[in-house]
Order: structure tokens, then sequence, then C-alpha cells
């Protein structure tokens, strides 16, 4: 053991728990010091993820996060306090990593991570826990990973259920190698949309920091070529057993030799903001706001729930939640153009595609839903 790996009197203090262990000991715990673990997120995954990380004394912790703390955040973004609503989550986690261990320096990264930073970024990193909750990044990440040589440690979340894996290590299959395309847009709801259960993302967190220590010490065995599938309502776990794709694009042919650009990819609605401002199916939140200054406005039509409603809300819009739609529909006029919006835009879609099968030949959705208008044309609408 060099000098360097020698630990101090307060680090044998503190990690004492973890050098009594057989398979961590002391060499363990310096391997852990000298990793450089990077985080996507410090959200609901990367909140249990990064504190246990720090706690475990992982020497190196980079964080990539480009959001402000909300009040909603806080139910299960346990990184985050009340006192830290409207602070850079970036800054709010290394204060309170900062105070958990001392010993753990942490980089931030306010930026979301893309096509034209993620590999500068990664590089250098021994394991990146994926912590997002969008596929564009997912597929980034798994690309970028991949293309580095590095083991991405995997996690999800929506309403009770759970996934979590190891992708990339060792000749481990990928996240392509699971989900060579990712569904179709509006298909799938975000934790947004669809809710999830606060405790939940504290679980596969958790689970997500424990592959990550076990890969740095080579302690027992990770998740790499397993999924980890979790029902949380009922409290069931299970395991599915995974195989390298020969034809996966990423680590099978290596098609893959760069990054894309993955809001394409997965018909991301900020990536149509072209077509939606030219009148297509889609309008964006600017467009419609011009609308709304000249007098010139739609009907505007929330198909959220009365609880978001009570929330925030678009001026003049009138309140179906997306269930009620067809029980509603008589009262709505169908020559009159209509803009139809929801949180983030997902439901709206749904709805505004259900109308117009329905003879609403003049209907549209405002892509990013209320949460983009709240973002990029009046923060005086409450973001939750």
């Amino acid at each position: 053991m060099s000098a360097d790996d020698v630990l101090s009197p307060d680090e044998l203090q503190r990690y004492s728990r973890h050098l009594i262990l057989p398979d961590i000991g002391e060499a363990g715990q310096a391997r852990l010091r000298a990793a450089r673990v990077l985080l996507v997120g410090a959200g609901g995954l990367g909140s249990p993820a990064a504190l246990y990380l720090a706690a475990a004394g992982v020497g190196h912790l980079g964080i990539v996060d480009d959001d402000t703390v909300d009040v909603s955040n806080l139910q299960r973004q346990v990184l985050h306090g009340t006192r830290d609503v409207g602070r850079a989550k970036v800054a709010s986690a290394e204060a309170r990593l900062r105070d958990l261990n001392p010993h753990v320096r942490v980089t931030t990264y306010r930026t979301r991570l893309t096509r034209a930073n993620a590999m500068g970024i990664l590089r250098g990193h021994d394991v990146v826990v994926d912590g997002s909750d969008n596929f564009p990044t997912r597929y980034l990440i798994n690309d970028a990973c991949v293309l580095l040589g590095i083991p991405n440690v995997y996690g999800s979340v929506i309403r009770f259920d759970g996934q979590a894996s190891v992708f990339g290590a060792q000749g481990a299959p990928c996240y392509r190698c699971l989900f060579r395309e990712p569904p179709a847009p509006g298909t799938t709801p975000g934790c947004a949309e669809g809710g999830v259960f606060g405790v939940l993302p504290g679980l596969v967190g958790t689970i997500q920091a424990t592959e990550a220590i076990k890969l740095i010490t080579g302690a027992g065995e990770t998740l790499d070529g397993r999924l980890l599938v979790i029902d949380a309502l009922r409290m069931r776990f299970r395991t599915i057993e995974l195989a390298r794709d020969p034809e996966c694009p990423a680590c099978g042919t290596r098609e893959i030799t760069e990054l894309v650009d993955y809001d394409a990819f997965c018909g991301s609605p900020r990536a149509d903001d072209a077509s939606a401002d030219a009148g297509g199916d889609d309008i964006a939140p600017g467009v419609l706001a011009a609308r709304l200054r000249d007098g010139t406005a739609p009907a505007l039509l929330d198909v959220r729930e009365p609880f978001e409603w009570a929330i925030a809300r678009l001026p003049d819009a009138r309140l179906v939640p997306l269930n009620s739609l067809p029980q509603a529909v008589h009262s709505l006029d169908r020559e009159a153009e209509l803009v139809v919006y929801c949180h983030h835009g997902v439901r709206s879609a749904a709805a505004a595609a259900w109308l117009r099968d329905h003879g609403f030949a003049h209907v549209r959705n405002l892509t990013g839903g209320i949460d983009r208008w709240s973002v990029e044309i009046d923060p005086a609408v409450r973001r939750y």
C-alpha cells in the first residue's frame, strides 16, 4: 500500500464499519478514496446515490444537473431542503455532501448533459451513475459510456415501479442491448406526468450506490448482465437475465462511433419547434404567447387534473381532465382553433390526437406544457 493509500486517523474512525468488512477492508476503502464517480442528475435517484457514495468515502464526486430546487422535488429528492428552494441543485448538493463528508471532493456541472459536452464531462471517471429521468439522456449516457469504456449504473422509476442494472461493465450488455430503440413519443409518461411513490427513488438510488461501490471495491457480485425489477406497491423483486446483443449498434457491431442528436432520436418535442412554429400539430410557448398578446388567441383546453389546475393555469383556459374528455367532447366547438396543454405535453399530445380523430380539424398541442411555459414565458406561473 502506497503512502497515498494510507487513511488518516479521521478516515479510520469514519470508515471503521467498512474496514472490518472482509470484502472491503483498508484496501477497498483506499480504492473508494481514489475513485472518481460521476452522477448525472441530483434529483430523486441522484439524491440517495450521492449521499451514500459520499458517506462511503468516494474520493471525487462529479454532479451534472441544470435544474433548480422546487418545492415539488422535496417529496423524494432528499439531498435538498426547504431552504434550498430556488437554488441550483448542484449548489445545494455540493453543500450537503461537503457537510456529510469533508474528505470528498465535489465537482459540479450546472448544465444539461448534451452531445457536445458529454464526452468531456464523462472522461476520466471510473463509474457513471445514471440518475436521469428522460430517454435522450439515458441513450446519451449509454453511448458515451460504451465509447469511453466506463461502467454505467442505471436506474429508473415511475409510479410504484423501479429498475436497476449495471451496463457496459467487463463485456456486459449495454442499455441498447435491452432497449434498442426508445418508445414512441407520448407513450411513456415521466414522473411529472405519471407520478412517483416518494420513497421509491430512495430505494433505487441506494441500489445504484451499492452497485457503484461494489464496482470500485470489487466486492460481491454486481447487476451486470441482470435487470432488477422492483414492484414497490407489492414489495416484490425479480431479476431478469440479460445477454449482450451482438447486433447492438453500440457495444456489438460498434456502428456508433460518435454521439448523435438524442432529442431527434427519441422524438423529443423540443426538437420539433420549427414545425411547431410553422403551424404543424404542435405550437411552441413563444408562438402561443405572441398570439395571446396580439389578440388572436385560440381556445385553450387544459387536460390536467383538478389539483394541478389549482396550482397553476393559463389565462382563460378550460379544464377538462384527460379521462373526462370523451364525456365533454360534445361541448367543444369542432371548427374552433384549439390548443391543448398539460404539465409537460405528454397527456395533451394524446388528447390532441384523440380530438383530431374525432373531427377537430384545428387542434394543436403546446410543446413542453405549462412547465415549459413557466420557464420560458411567465415565471409567475408556479412550477410543480
